[in-house]
């Protein structure tokens, strides 16, 4: 029989161990959320950029499904940006994880993130102070610039965004599989709370007042 000195060690090197398994699933599960919520934000500018060649007749969806995108976009920020950050504070975990490929995370990311950025930006902004001007002209330049970033971006992580919705159809109970689809869900509602409420400041867009 086992004294507890003997015992002792064993316990350390348990949660020792435990804590690593922790830590690993924080990373992995921060990976898994980024790839859930990637793939409702290509389902939403899927259905965003349909109304692009109709944009005259599909205006007010076009506008309402924009609204409706800053949900997600911001979780999906939120998810990489913490990524970024605990990588280079040099959490084992993420560094065991890896960076990303160096021209995704020297040329692609930054790129995606400003244009993102302006792109959505000028679109609030278009919407809170309807004109036609300089605001309008960066709107469509910036999403050229998305777009390129954003097929760039789908192309390169879409088969890992794959594996792990499959990995957690797949596991009998994912480790924070409802916090992810919980946050997932919130940003969505979010989106829509943010698009019924703006949706009225439209008006002028949608009566065409700004092209007179």
């Amino acid at each position: 029989m086992q004294t507890t000195r003997e015992l002792a060690p064993r316990k350390v090197e348990l949660t020792a161990v435990t804590r690593q398994a922790r830590r690993r699933g924080n990373a992995l599960g921060n990976a898994r959320l980024t790839s859930v919520v990637g793939v409702v934000l290509l389902l939403l500018l899927a259905a965003e950029g349909a109304t692009i060649p109709l944009l005259g007749q599909l205006l007010s969806v076009h506008i309402f499904l924009g609204m409706l995108l800053l949900g997600p976009v911001a979780l999906k920020l939120a998810s990489t940006g913490y990524r970024f950050v605990r990588y280079y504070t040099h959490e084992a975990d993420y560094v065991s994880h890896g960076p990303p490929a160096p021209l995704m995370r020297l040329l692609v990311a930054p790129v995606l993130v400003l244009s993102t950025m302006v792109l959505f930006g000028t679109g609030v902004l278009l919407l809170a102070v309807p004109h036609r001007g300089p605001v309008l002209g960066l709107h469509k330049a910036s999403f050229i610039v998305w777009f390129g970033a954003t097929s760039v971006h789908v192309l390169a992580y879409a088969s890992r965004a794959a594996r792990h919705l499959l990995s957690d159809v797949a596991a009998r109970r994912p480790a924070g599989l409802l916090l992810r689809w919980a946050a997932v869900g919130i940003a969505v509602a979010a989106g829509v709370a943010i698009a019924v409420a703006t949706y009225p400041l439209a008006g002028p867009w949608l009566h065409h007042d700004v092209f007179r």
